[in-house]
């Protein structure tokens, strides 16, 4: 079907695969450590205080990203109606709808590329990958910054290929470039203009020809995205003074280039290896088509554009220290768009490999296998594994997991390119949605910050009792015990229960006992054991038993 009613059924119908991949488990996943419950906190924060130009979690301030994503998990928290007291789904419905946003962003830049059956592939199979699916779910920046990055690419992509072929550019494009630009260095600062100034650097030189870029509207452009942009960065240097600045840039940006920030540094060549767990189930079919765009780039815009959107940009992520997977992700719809074309434009499929890249194609069929079996035995064993119980929704997830892989992979297609990459998108789609529907949340013992916020919740002695954590301090158990929760060391969690004898409530690390007893006036005498927790600690791996304790009361 074609023209604005074929368009329109299309998108249309990945809205419904969007909706039917990405919503299950925003509600039953509980809150994740770190990034995403520092991000709901400090949202939460705003919405409790009314200050929306300062960052703060707990006390502290948290400068290392714009605020553009905390305003807009600010507005979905005001239109579900419970404002601070929202639940997690609300904070996570953003992410949501910019995931739709993105794949919806793709369509349209693939539809100028290679028309609309390669576009709807594209949009498709980036509904379906493994990173898309987390970062949907996730309450942070990434899911955001994909959907503008790729409208700032779409939009390009009209103007370079309107130039190149000699055909109008909808006017509504530079516009629509500029609008995306200033949402995306709101979310995340520079991430958004350094793919698009490697995207035009590159075709501008690879052309030898910048006159194309008239097409941008760049004066009125750059002013159209102070105006959007300034007011905040004016805004928090009058509250903060220089601190913004120097944390964002020197602390986050500058230390990431410069060294592995946080344990997260990997030597070049962390993203070529993990390219096959991230965009799985289509990592051989995204692949091939790659590989076969760089053999066919030659004298065809549309795949030189699609070139230098993913490469330079990729390049630049292997060569900076501090790695992380979604680092790379506003580059994945260019080489899924290659997918599209592989799939539909005759002659592309017969495009032969040169003897490296089918060495390369071999390697990844090898890691491919591994990702598949892989996730097919977490689907069915983690929770045998963590609670001892067998789960039907495992075995099921273990099954889609195996379908999704092999209808993704492209090795003997049992079905023609669109039914069987929308077979193979559903299925992934399904798995992660039992994954974090189901079985996750059934895992019990990985949660430790709901197993001792629940305890706390049982037996807090009063209504506007605050929690002391000794020994553990992850976000999210100030997500779920409140914002005045204190994080805090043996000493500390002692302080806080002298401070208000009848009402204060701690949670102590096993092996912080000791102290924290020695630190009482009356010593383990002192205090009246509530709850015993046993949880794993899944940001470090390990096992950890904790006592909640109150202050026992005064005999009568």
């Amino acid at each position: 079907m074609g023209g604005a009613a074929g368009h329109a059924l299309r998108c249309a119908l990945l809205v419904l695969v969007c909706l039917f991949a990405f919503v299950p488990g925003i509600a039953q996943l509980p809150p994740t450590d770190r990034d995403e419950s520092r991000f709901v906190q400090a949202s939460r924060q705003m919405a409790e205080t009314g200050d929306y130009v300062d960052i703060r979690f707990q006390d502290q301030t948290r400068y290392l990203k714009p605020v553009g994503i905390y305003w807009l998990q600010n507005l979905a928290v005001a239109a579900q109606g419970d404002g601070a007291d929202a639940p997690i789904w609300a904070f996570r419905s953003v992410s949501v709808a910019a995931a739709i946003l993105a794949v919806l962003a793709t369509y349209w830049a693939g539809l100028r590329l290679f028309g609309p059956q390669a576009a709807f592939l594209a949009a498709l199979g980036l509904a379906g990958i493994v990173m898309l699916n987390f970062e949907a779910r996730i309450a942070k920046t990434d899911a955001t910054l994909l959907a503008a990055s790729v409208a700032v690419q779409a939009a390009l992509a009209h103007i370079y290929l309107g130039a190149r072929q000699g055909r109008a550019v909808p006017a509504l494009a530079p516009w629509l470039f500029w609008i995306a630009m200033s949402v995306g260095l709101l979310v995340k600062g520079p991430i958004t203009p350094a793919l698009a100034l490697a995207t035009i650097a590159t075709l501008s030189l690879y052309d030898r020809d910048w006159r194309w870029l008239s097409g941008l509207r760049p004066l009125r452009g750059l002013a159209l995205t102070a105006l959007l942009v300034a007011p905040w960065p004016i805004a928090i240097t009058l509250e903060s003074g220089a601190t913004f600045w120097r944390e964002a840039l020197g602390r986050d940006m500058f230390a990431k280039i410069t060294s592995g920030q946080e344990s997260h540094g990997f030597p070049p060549g962390y993203y070529a290896v993990t390219f096959v767990v991230f965009m799985w189930p289509f990592a051989l079919e995204t692949l091939r088509a790659g590989l076969k765009g760089l053999n066919r780039m030659a004298g065809d815009p549309r795949i030189a554009f699609c070139v230098a959107w993913y490469v330079p940009f990729w390049l630049v992520f292997e060569l900076i220290p501090t790695k992380l997977p979604h680092y790379v992700l506003p580059a994945y719809p260019a080489i899924l768009i290659l997918m599209g074309w592989a799939l539909t434009e005759p002659g592309a499929a017969d495009t032969p490999l040169r003897r490296w890249q089918v060495w390369l194609m071999r390697a990844a069929v090898f890691g491919w296998g591994l990702i598949t079996v892989g996730l097919a035995a977490i689907a069915a064993g983690l929770l045998p594994f963590v609670t001892g119980t067998w789960s039907l929704w495992g075995l099921l997830a273990a099954a889609l997991a195996l379908l999704a892989g092999w209808l993704g992979s492209g090795f003997r297609p049992p079905l023609p390119p669109l039914p069987r990459i929308l077979a193979a998108t559903l299925s992934a789609g399904a798995l992660f949605g039992l994954l974090t529907q189901q079985i996750l949340p059934a895992a019990k013992p990985l949660w430790l910050s709901t197993t001792i916020a629940e305890a706390f919740e049982a037996n807090r002695p009063c209504p506007d009792s605050v929690l002391a954590s000794a020994g553990f301090s992850e976000p999210s158990l100030v997500v779920l015990a409140g914002t005045p929760t204190r994080l805090t060391g043996a000493q500390g969690a002692a302080d806080h229960l002298a401070a208000d004898p009848q009402c204060a409530v701690a949670v102590v690390l096993d092996s912080y006992l000791a102290d924290f007893h020695a630190a009482l006036p009356g010593g383990e005498a002192a205090v009246e054991r509530l709850a015993t927790i046993s949880a794993l600690d899944y940001t470090k791996g390990v096992a950890r038993e904790m006592v909640m304790v109150r202050l026992a009361p005064p005999a009568e």
